[in-house]
Parts: structure tokens; C-alpha cells; sequence
């Protein structure tokens, strides 16, 4: 069980740390339509497509990572006042009457519908540059297994929860900024101070 809920863990973190670099590429492309459109009065007609397709990616393809570190909304101001054994039993049952089946409805119909774009060369509507669109199609079901990888893995994690009393938390990829600002901050006063 705590090797899948790892695997789970870390391959939901190598797409999310992959698909971040969407906004990278995205700001680029913004700036660059602005440059030619505000600078050059020459609009492409592209821009557009190209960077709601890559926020919807960016998007969908960070789901799963983001369930592996607990980041999506829940009612944390009666949750967090459960005891974890309760959090993982109400979690549990959750899971399995909404995530999955949800979960389930969007490989399924998202495979149907990327098919279906896939088998004419759909390409968007919104512009006179044609994007095709099929393969962003295909992400909802890329994105779909993801989560129902990790969402196997959150049962598992429940279920560890259930039997110890305490939540087994991904490893810590990721540390805001502040609280970075705030430990060098801490380290170097008590290098001061010794």
C-alpha cells in the first residue's frame, strides 16, 4: 500500500512539475501578442488558441498532483476539527460515491469525445488560424487516469489513516516563498546569535 501511495505520489508530481512549465511558455506567448499587437498593430490569430489550450492542459494535467498534496477544496472549517481517523473515514466514503465515479465519467466520455476529435482533425472555431484542438481533446483523458491513479492512492492513504491514527502526507517538493524567506531569515539570526 505505501509503495503505491509513492508511485502515485511521484509520478502525479513528475506531470505536474512538467505540465508547470506551461505558464512559462504561456507568458511568453502573451507578451509576444501584446508586443505585435499593441506595438506592431499586426494581431496574430492564434494567441488566443494557443494560450487557452495550454491554461486548460496546465490545468487538467496538475489535478492529480495537486490531490497528492491535499490542495483541492474541501470544508476545512468543520474538517480540520475532526480527528484524522475521522477525516480518512469521511474521505473514504467520499471517494468512493463522487471522486471515482466522476473520475470514471471523465476517462470514459473524454475518451469518446477525443476520438471523435481525433478521427476529423477537429481544429478551433474561435479563430481564422485553424489550432487544432483534437489533442487537447486527448488530455481530459490523460488527466482522468492521473487522477484515478491518485485517487487509488488516496483510498490507500485513508486506509493507512484508518488503522494508524495519523496521515501518511506526500514528500514536501515544494515550499512557499515566504516560508523560504522566512527560514533563511531564522538561520542566518541564529548564526548571528550563536
Amino acid at each position: 500500500m505505501v509503495a503505491f501511495i509513492r508511485f502515485a505520489d511521484s509520478l502525479s508530481a513528475a506531470f505536474g512539475k512538467a505540465f508547470a512549465w506551461l505558464i512559462i511558455l504561456m507568458t511568453f506567448g502573451t507578451s509576444y501578442e501584446v508586443f505585435v499587437r499593441y506595438v506592431l498593430n499586426d494581431p496574430t490569430p492564434w494567441a488566443f488558441d494557443v494560450s487557452f489550450i495550454m491554461y486548460g492542459t496546465l490545468f487538467m494535467m496538475g489535478g492529480a498532483y495537486t490531490l497528492s498534496r491535499g490542495g483541492h477544496v474541501r470544508g476545512d472549517f468543520l474538517y480540520r476539527l475532526w480527528q484524522p481517523k475521522t477525516q480518512a473515514t469521511v474521505d473514504l466514503v467520499l471517494y468512493l460515491i463522487f471522486f471515482f465515479p466522476g473520475v470514471t465519467a471523465l476517462i470514459v466520455t473524454g475518451w469518446k469525445y477525443a476520438a471523435r476529435s481525433v478521427g476529423y482533425g477537429e481544429v478551433s472555431v474561435n479563430s481564422p488560424a485553424g489550432i487544432p484542438i483534437f489533442q487537447f481533446k486527448a488530455v481530459m483523458v490523460a488527466a482522468g487516469i492521473l487522477l484515478f491513479i491518485q485517487g487509488i492512492a488516496e483510498i490507500f492513504r485513508c486506509i493507512q489513516c484508518i488503522r494508524t491514527g495519523y496521515w501518511m502526507r506526500a514528500h514536501e517538493d515544494v515550499q512557499e516563498t515566504e516560508d523560504a524567506i522566512l527560514n533563511k531569515a531564522t538561520a542566518a539570526e541564529s548564526d548571528a546569535h550563536p
